[in-house]
């Protein structure tokens, strides 16, 4: 699995097979395909294609210690970016098919609904996150600072669940909600759980040192 992991072959794979979702939508919407709706398929699609794009990111991290495997974090940045990507195809098709791309009327529904404000702030988080990603971004910001940036996508997960969440309250229909809710939840956990972890072996080496 490690020597398939580093194959040259391997990150252009994964980039064909995350972008398959968005060339079906496309496929879809050329040959009328999306059902009866299909602006408000391709705006739910890109949505949900954004969650899962974030749920696999925050997940790279967990399965790379549990499974011993370092090699899966070369694909982290490649997936945050695909994150991106879908959420920006979520907006656009949001602007251009219930809005007409109307900035006037677009300003106002952010301002007038909270789920329109909630998701556009996470937008936002994530084009900072997504401009930042490259080699000099983290030269330019120094690594740490650079590092308390992206931790920023915490925060993207949960106002995207937040958005969702109240995207469906209106219909009462909240079965795909909570689970992604438990699923980022559940990885929020372990990354709470992996640093007070990681404190307490930095505190009990000092202490030793110091008994020493």
């Amino acid at each position: 699995m490690r020597k398939l992991l580093l194959h040259p072959a391997a990150k252009p794979v994964v980039f064909v097979v995350w972008l398959l979702p968005f060339a079906w939508l496309v496929f879809g919407a050329v040959t009328d395909q999306l059902g009866a709706n299909p602006a408000e398929a391709l705006i739910r699609s890109t949505g949900d294609w954004t969650l899962r794009s974030l749920c696999l990111v925050l997940a790279v991290t967990p399965l790379r210690v549990v499974t011993g495997t370092p090699q899966l974090a070369r694909f982290r940045r490649m997936l945050g970016l695909f994150v991106f990507f879908y959420a920006a195809v979520h907006l656009l098709s949001y602007s251009a098919f219930d809005m007409a791309f109307d900035v006037g009327d677009i300003a106002r529904d952010i301002a007038k609904r909270p789920f329109i404000l909630v998701g556009f702030a996470a937008f936002v988080l994530l084009a900072a996150l997504a401009a930042t990603s490259f080699n000099r971004a983290i030269k330019a910001l120094g690594a740490r600072r650079w590092q308390a940036l992206h931790r920023c996508v915490y925060l993207v997960a949960v106002l995207s669940v937040l958005h969702f969440f109240w995207m469906r309250a209106g219909k009462n229909d909240f079965g795909e909600v909570a689970v992604y809710a438990a699923i980022l939840g559940a990885l929020l956990g372990w990354r709470v759980w992996d640093s007070l972890r990681k404190r307490r072996i930095v505190r009990a080496n000092a202490a030793s040192g110091r008994v020493h």
